[in-house]
């Protein structure tokens, strides 16, 4: 059986035919008990009636053996309960002394009862005076064929089985009702598993309730999203890294071929060029190795206490020829005393590196670049700000996306991962980068790590 809607279906129809037959025999169990002692009891009022009337008749017991065996007749008297005698319910007859003068067995009679028959015997009275004991046999009543109790039973016993059977119908009925409710969202899930697995990306299914099985659902509709935007995003890599190696890739194809056929001389011009590619693709390589390192979470680290001012000179000090060669200003401003913070130096460097070239190249001269570091809250916050072109609002939720170039005039001089490269750094080493910015005011990256903590 592979269907789980059919297990289920199994699963509670075992459950109401299990449940319905405990109840129909406990409650043909309690019926038949309290049938029986309720026969009983009235065959005992009755058997106590007629000794009691033999008794007030006579004065006494005499005769009484012949009376009994009287009513043993079936033309007892009508006094007799229907039934009783029919059965011969063995029982002991005793006079107030305990001398048993009638028993089912003769053998019986002339003995003294037992402690034990005197603890089960029932009292005879006349005028609150005992006059004798019975002691009545313990015997399940059997109703006889055709009589009122016989036809009771019958009804009870018919009734409890057709309650059964109605309670198995009904369990039956609401069990493939609930089984198909709590499996049509899993069998949509398997639908769109599959359609995933074909290829069929971004596939939702209906939250149809708030329970574990509307979670699920909310969650893979998450997933198939996310699933369906990595896809993409891969896609849209895969394009953009074939565009990035085909632009040196032509170049150095197109200056080797030439050399090749003889149609251009070598000379240090083309050679510096062919060199200039080659670098290029480099870098390339090493941004992409770099950035899949970071996303498998296995880029190697080193860290350890630094002095963000410190950093943030040492980057100073690498673009100050750089800056001025532009005529950009490049200005330290840092809060003092600063808390040391815990990264990879070399990486924390790498990140400013990226964000000053980023902002040297879109700073017109004339212009400054910020270097800042300041204490908010338990976080030690780096800035790079400048005062250059700007970025457009509708561009700034994408700067961080690898290859994206929000001016594709722009692209000279760089792979287009600058700033993811510089996200993933920051990020693997506990921080978080955001950008602010507006068109002709300027831009701000902000990198924010938590401030290490030291043993006063």
């Amino acid at each position: 059986m592979r269907s789980i809607t059919a297990k289920l279906i199994l699963a509670f129809l075992l459950v109401g035919i299990s449940g319905s037959l405990l109840v129909a025999l406990i409650l043909w169990q309690r019926t038949r008990s309290a049938f029986d002692q309720f026969v009983i009891t009235r065959e005992q009022e009755g058997l106590l009636s007629l000794l009691l009337f033999h008794y007030r008749q006579r004065g006494s017991w005499e005769g009484v053996e012949e009376a009994i065996q009287g009513l043993l007749e079936p033309s007892s008297s009508p006094r007799t309960p229907p039934g009783f005698w029919k059965r011969r319910r063995p029982f002991l007859l005793a006079n107030a002394e305990g001398v048993i003068l009638y028993s089912f067995d003769p053998g019986q009679v002339g003995r003294s009862l037992s402690q034990g028959e005197l603890r089960r015997a029932i009292a005879l009275e006349v005028n609150d005076k005992p006059v004798g004991w019975v002691v009545i046999a313990p015997l399940r009543p059997v109703p006889q064929p055709g009589s009122m109790e016989e036809r009771f039973l019958r009804t009870v016993r018919s009734a409890t089985v057709l309650s059964a059977f109605g309670a198995g119908v009904l369990a039956l009925v609401l069990g493939s009702f609930l089984a198909f409710g709590l499996t049509r969202t899993l069998r949509e899930l398997q639908r769109a598993a599959l359609d995933i697995a074909h290829g069929k990306y971004g596939r939702q299914v209906d939250v149809r309730s708030k329970d574990e099985l509307g979670e699920l659902a909310r969650a893979f509709n998450q997933m198939s999203l996310q699933l369906q935007r990595a896809v993409q995003a891969r896609r849209q890599m895969t394009a953009d890294i074939a565009h990035e190696l085909r632009s040196p890739l032509t170049v150095i194809q197109g200056y080797t071929e030439a050399l090749s056929d003889g149609k251009l001389e070598g000379n240090e011009e083309v050679y510096q060029i062919l060199h200039q590619e080659t670098q290029h693709l480099s870098r390339l390589v090493d941004d992409l190795r770099l950035l899949s390192l970071a996303d498998a979470g296995e880029l190697p680290l080193t860290l350890q206490p630094v002095d963000p001012r410190v950093l943030l000179e040492r980057a100073q000090a690498r673009f100050r020829v750089q800056a001025e060669h532009r005529q950009v200003r490049l200005v330290v401003e840092a809060q003092e005393p600063l808390p040391l913070i815990r990264v990879d130096s070399e990486r924390a460097a790498q990140v400013l590196d990226n964000l000053i070239q980023n902002a040297l190249r879109y700073t017109a001269a004339d212009g400054t670049i910020w270097l800042r570091a300041a204490r908010e809250g338990g976080q030690v916050v780096l800035q790079v700000s400048d005062n250059g072109s700007g970025i457009a609002e509708q561009d700034l939720p994408r700067v961080f996306d690898r290859f994206y170039r929000a001016d594709s005039s722009r692209s000279q001089g760089g792979s287009g991962l600058g700033l993811a490269i510089a996200k993933s750094l920051v990020e693997v080493q506990g921080g978080s980068i955001t950008v602010e910015s507006a068109v002709g005011q300027g831009t701000t990256f902000r990198i924010a790590f938590p401030e290490e903590k030291t043993d006063e």
